[in-house]
């Protein structure tokens, strides 16, 4: 009866876990990230990162059509 109840104890806490990370948002990429932080040095008066280079073109891999 202890060992159930430490590993329901066990399984809660790790759902719990789980459940609490994450964003609940649409990822950014990390050119993305790069112009968003040159936008807020401008505004906040600090200095600007160097500009991101631009990402390349996106190109197909074989396994793709199987996810």
């Amino acid at each position: 009866m202890m060992a159930r109840r430490t590993l329901t104890l066990l399984m809660l806490g790790l759902v719990l876990g789980l459940v609490a990370c994450g964003r609940k948002a649409p990822l950014d990429s990390p050119y993305e990230a790069a112009i968003d932080a040159r936008k807020q040095a401008e505004q906040n008066d600090e200095p600007v990162p160097a500009a991101p280079k631009k990402p390349v073109a996106d190109r197909p891999f074989i396994l793709d059509r199987l996810l």
